[in-house]
């Protein structure tokens, strides 16, 4: 795919401020370690280099979401403890166990096909069991749950290493899902010990890292946090953690033009200035991620101050409401969200959504750049 020049648009990418998050998440959760969560290309910031930076802040474990992202790891050099957990019922095991990448076990079905590629290779499969605690997506049901570490136990294919779920409202503490699900994994943990199997725990995402004490045991999962995104509101400030954004998406202005009172905007003509006015042209669009809900909802950041995005966003760009008299100029830097600009869940919300899908939809054209 043809990038746009960076000098017109990028995403810069503050690595040093995804250690600062990692370190200091780290020290709040001590003794508990940290996987961080590097799926969906790093959180959109880049899988090999959120692997990497992560590494250099210390974090023990890696996490991914699909079998590529953890190859694509292993062929990049890393050589740590990593973990997969979401596969197809006709995926091949045997490059993953041979890479030593650590798996997610659900369902009997998984189990076998990862000791098959186990006993194929010869070697031992290091895996990790999944009970399906509340959330209802994968994981284990309650009523499987004893056959799944009985096989387990008994397979000299596999070595156990963790035992985990995933909460469905870590976000709200009082929520009354959490009490249950962790009522639900800890009665799940003491089945797999009587089978004689001694996991370590991971339960927390971000949000529970952060202000759920109780969910961290041996290890926590950091995803969304580790790239300076809260994970709902004030949760950092809950945990007392200043989060610094990693993301910037930025753009020069490209056209910056006078039009008069009533001059219909974008397509549609869905907005027009009541006076007349000075707009201009950021070069970012729908298909860069920026999402088409950001108009006539949401605003960028342009020499301190915000200015609206007024009328439809193209597929390629869109335009911003300057005001009368601007001073601005071609150039001149459009903030979308990140340093210097909103945060990107203040953007995300104008929009109808959140942080995470702001960031992990920034599309492959928009370059990212490495901040010195």
């Amino acid at each position: 795919m043809s990038l746009i020049d960076a000098r017109t648009a990028s995403a810069e990418i503050d690595w040093a401020a995804h250690r600062h998050n990692l370190t200091e998440i780290a020290a709040l959760v001590d003794p508990a370690i940290v996987m961080a969560v590097v799926k969906a290309d790093g959180y959109g910031h880049g899988l090999v280099a959120a692997a990497a930076s992560a590494r250099a802040a210390g974090v023990p474990w890696i996490g991914v979401a699909v079998a590529g992202e953890a190859l694509t790891l292993r062929a990049a050099g890393d050589t740590g403890p990593l973990m997969c957990w979401l596969y197809g019922p006709e995926e091949d095991f045997t490059a993953l166990v041979a890479a030593g990448v650590d798996l997610s076990i659900s369902s009997m079905g998984e189990l076998r096909r990862i000791s098959a590629a186990a006993a194929t290779l010869d070697i031992t499969a290091r895996v990790h069991l999944k009970i399906d605690s509340g959330l209802s997506r994968n994981g284990c049901p309650a009523t499987d749950w004893a056959a799944l570490c009985t096989a387990a136990a008994a397979d000299p294919g596999l070595e156990v290493i963790g035992v985990w779920t995933h909460l469905a409202a870590a976000e709200h503490p009082d929520h009354p899902s959490v009490r249950a699900q962790l009522v639900a994994f800890e009665r799940a943990h003491a089945v797999a010990r009587s089978h004689g199997l001694t996991p370590i725990r991971h339960v927390a995402n971000s949000a529970a890292a952060l202000i759920l004490p109780q969910a961290r045991y041996e290890m926590v999962r950091v995803g969304i946090a580790g790239y300076g995104v809260d994970p709902d509101e004030d949760v950092a400030a809950q945990a007392g953690i200043e989060l610094r954004p990693v993301m910037t998406l930025r753009a020069s202005l490209i056209a910056v033009k006078t039009i008069p009172a009533g001059q219909g905007v974008s397509y549609g003509h869905t907005w027009a200035p009541e006076q007349d006015t000075t707009i201009a042209l950021v070069p970012l669009g729908y298909a860069d991620g920026l999402m088409r809900a950001a108009g006539n909802r949401s605003s960028v950041t342009v020499n301190g101050r915000q200015v609206p995005i007024v009328g439809r966003v193209c597929m390629d760009q869109c335009v911003v409401d300057l005001g009368p008299g601007s001073t601005d100029r071609v150039g001149d830097e459009a903030i979308v969200f990140g340093s210097g600009g909103r945060p990107v869940n203040e953007f995300a919300a104008d929009c109808g959504t959140i942080g995470y899908e702001m960031v992990t939809r920034i599309g492959p054209r928009v370059q990212r750049i490495v901040r010195p």
